[in-house]
């Protein structure tokens, strides 16, 4: 039974106070109202993994990620954070590949199999996504675009390695726009990344790895494109920034 699991990725928000007045909030609502079997993952910047991952320490559901790893296990390369140091402060998730580190970071395949390699040699499992800009939605090239992603950087893997991976599918024209990919086309290309696992492993770690869907899912949408049958959750931006949003997202698993 493949794991459901929700997300949030604060990318370059809040400071360690708000930090870990946030996580407290979640916390506290995750204990109080959240019954069901759902993996609920925090990904602060940084500087608080230590001190937000302290704090989740003690609940079974709260799991702590990183939004990047360095592909370099150690050595000169300022500002760089490796797995090791991830692993050190209780770092259990990985995003890698999220659309704005390739688009402003220009991070290609090769470099986000060695992330990838580096995370899950050092015992975490990566958050891979994918996911295709407007133009090639409008193309119709939706679905080459993002299979040639999947097999350039995951093609390389082990059936072993594969099986710690969850895919995050990001329509890039969805993230932050408030634009949200309809269930059906959410559907859809889920349905395809998972042929395309199929493809590349077997079919059942195809069946097996969690796919989430990220592009602007909130409260409002979120329990009917989880109750795609091949959607397992949501890689949460804007809405886990807010305690309240992002437990009534957790609770529509």
């Amino acid at each position: 039974m493949r794991k459901k699991i929700v997300a949030g990725n604060w990318k370059m928000n809040k400071t360690a106070e708000e930090a870990l007045s946030l996580v407290s909030e979640i916390d506290n609502m995750v204990r109080d109202e959240v019954n069901s079997e759902v993996t609920v993952v925090v990904a602060p910047p940084f500087p608080f993994l230590q001190s937000v991952g302290k704090l989740v320490q003690g609940n079974d559901k709260m799991h702590l990620a990183a939004q990047d790893v360095s592909e370099h296990e150690s050595g000169a390369y300022t500002g760089e954070v490796s797995a090791a140091m991830l692993k050190s402060v209780g770092v259990e998730y990985v995003i890698i590949g999220h659309s704005e580190r390739r688009m402003y970071h220009h991070e290609d395949a090769q470099t986000l199999y060695q992330k990838m390699k580096a995370t899950i040699a050092h015992g975490m499992k990566p958050i891979f996504c994918c996911g295709e800009p407007l133009e090639e939605r409008d193309a119709d090239r939706h679905f080459d675009y993002v299979g040639k992603q999947l097999h350039d950087s995951l093609s390389y893997l082990s059936n072993e390695e594969f099986d710690q991976v969850v895919i995050a599918y990001e329509p890039i024209w969805a993230i932050g726009t408030g634009r949200t990919a309809s269930s059906q086309q959410a559907q859809e290309m889920h349905e395809y990344i998972r042929e395309q696992l199929a493809r590349m492993f077997d079919a059942e770690a195809a069946y097996n790895a969690s796919i989430l869907y990220g592009g602007s899912c909130n409260p409002g949408n979120a329990k009917e494109l989880f109750s795609q049958a091949d959607v397992d959750g949501g890689l949460i931006g804007g809405a886990s920034l807010k305690s309240r949003d992002f437990t009534d997202v957790i609770k529509s698993i």
